[in-house]
């Protein structure tokens, strides 16, 4: 994959996160970085919001972000993904629609729409 494509850097906070690797992760969010449950609401302002966010879902020992497809259009990177977790009520799977804005290398601005959690029974 080109390092220059704005879909590098996505790529990669997606095998860090799947890593549970948090400095990994977090080197590819700009600072002044945003994170929205789509289509506006702000749940993260800054890289140390989204770090904290994840704090608790990097010690999930079930989790993973499987890539179903990505589309790269200029600085906007979409990708199709199903995200399996330990929730609140059991272990589970959700598709999730995850929509980057990529500045300079880094996540500037994500917005995430997710699907109906699926429990494993």
């Amino acid at each position: 994959m080109d390092p220059l494509s704005p879909a590098y850097p996505v790529h990669m906070q997606l095998e860090a996160y799947n890593a549970r690797d948090m400095d990994a992760f977090m080197m590819w969010w700009a600072s002044d970085c945003q994170y929205h449950v789509f289509p506006d609401q702000l749940v993260a302002n800054g890289a140390g919001e989204i770090r904290e966010r994840h704090v608790g879902r990097f010690k999930e020992p079930n989790l993973y972000g499987k890539l179903l497809s990505r589309i790269v259009s200029g600085n906007t990177v979409v990708d199709h993904e199903t995200v399996t977790r330990t929730f609140p009520e059991g272990p589970g799977e959700v598709d999730v629609i995850c929509i980057y804005e990529v500045v300079e290398g880094k996540i500037a601005k994500a917005w995430f729409k997710l699907g109906t959690v699926r429990l494993h029974h």
